[in-house]
């Protein structure tokens, strides 16, 4: 493998001790991958800030204390904890004391304290082609899908050295030779109603990962032009049900104007069509819990948008939750703060809907084990949370979460799914 005259002095500790111990990492990485070379990237979004046990506080400790600084704009995950507001949770004491620990580490090799896992919906957004290291699945697949930016699956750990050296292997996703959709994906007598429905794109999703596990996508047939918080939701299920990393849109994302562009003119390996019947087979797999017992409404997986918290507020309108049934809304502070500017939150909260700024419900002990049936509108909340959670699911639309969260006990509109 070669190496720059740049990359030899990191790894010979020239520029410190964290930097050759990130670099060493990400040199040995790329042999085992059998890169030829290393390439500079610009930005980093890091994942390891999730506080999962002392091996992974023990990591970012030992680099903060060795003096490690990000040399790239470095934004930072979801953390295992809401400064602010933990003490309000069922957050053991000594947990939250390492989550904090492990924040404070990330935060002091100079990451910028985003703590959200839709770095794309801040200032921080990459550009088209731009090289980037990013970790979090939903991240990664929405700036290599919608962005047009380009990023490998970067794990915990490796995230952090990438944005320590500024340095990457040279292959996968980075290339345009490896970005070339491999399945074709077509929709087949899905009405348009369905197709501009929020539901509609974490359902897809849900499918898309199953049939494309690791390879590429090319989806065709899309009559809708769908927003970006649903593009969103369509890449956070997709990269939980499968390691989908980029999906191509025909005549939506950028790499694909064309279904041949999409394919970079190559033929597809498998073709598959989606069918209505398919996507109601599939919706009906999100929800898990029998009945209409309802605890608590959970929305914001990914982190709420400014977007969604100005859809939500109406729906809330002139209404109140329902005693037994606990909202939750979990976002950034960054969003929050642009929800309570945009004058949204007044009405969110006059409903009874709490917020969580910074983390979420699945990477934090925070909910008391008198929950046992959640609802979200959310794809990958729906997918992770009975696995993570040990909770049952019942998933549906944002407006249909409302309702459940008014009367007390699961209510859903069925009539758009029996189109």
């Amino acid at each position: 493998m070669h190496l720059s005259a740049h990359d030899r002095a990191l790894l010979s500790g020239d520029l410190g001790p964290a930097a050759r111990m990130a670099m060493s990492i990400i040199v040995r990485m790329a042999e085992i991958q059998g890169a030829p070379e290393l390439l500079d990237i610009s930005q980093a979004h890091i994942d390891s800030t999730i506080y999962m046990g002392e091996a992974g506080l023990e990591f970012a400790e030992r680099l903060a204390k060795l003096g490690a600084k990000v040399a790239v704009p470095s934004s930072l995950n979801v953390s295992g904890l809401d400064e602010c507001h933990w003490r309000e949770w069922s957050v053991p004491e000594d947990w939250a004391s390492k989550a904090q620990r492990q924040m404070i580490a990330y935060h002091s090799m100079g990451c910028v304290p985003t703590w959200t896992c839709a770095p794309y919906q801040t200032s921080m957004a990459p550009k088209f082609g731009q090289q980037i290291a990013w970790g979090e699945s939903n991240a990664i697949v929405f700036a290599n899908s919608v962005i047009g930016a380009r990023t490998e699956r970067y794990p915990d750990l490796l995230d952090i050295c990438a944005a320590i050296t500024a340095r990457v292997p040279a292959l996968g996703l980075h290339l345009t030779e490896n970005r070339a959709g491999q399945l074709l994906i077509r929709l087949k007598d899905v009405p348009l109603a369905v197709q501009q429905d929020d539901a509609f794109y974490s359902v897809l999703g849900l499918l898309l990962g199953r049939l494309a596990g690791q390879r590429i996508p090319v989806i065709d047939g899309l009559e809708a032009v769908p927003a970006e918080d649903q593009l969103k939701q369509l890449g956070a299920a997709a990269a939980s049900t499968g390691a989908v990393a980029l999906f191509h849109i025909v005549g939506v994302t950028p790499e694909a104007p064309t279904r041949e562009a999409a394919f970079q003119g190559r033929a597809p390996i498998e073709a598959h069509v989606i069918t209505m019947q398919q996507l109601r087979d599939a919706r009906r797999e999100l929800t898990t819990a029998a009945g209409t017992k309802l605890d608590m409404v959970v929305l914001g997986s990914p982190h709420f948008s400014l977007a969604e918290f100005r859809q939500l507020a109406p729906l809330l309108a002139g209404k109140q939750r329902h005693p037994d049934v606990q909202f939750l809304v979990t976002t950034s502070r960054i969003m929050r703060d642009l929800a309570g500017q945009a004058g949204v939150l007044e009405t969110i909260e006059a409903f009874g809907a709490r917020l969580t700024v910074d983390t979420c419900v699945l990477a934090t002990p925070m909910l008391p084990k008198s929950v046992k049936v959640l609802m979200t509108n959310s794809g990958k909340y729906a997918h992770y949370a009975p696995g993570l959670l040990s909770t049952q699911m019942v998933f549906g639309s944002m407006a249909d979460c409302v309702e459940s969260a008014v009367h007390g006990r699961v209510v859903r509109d069925e009539s758009l799914w029996q189109m």
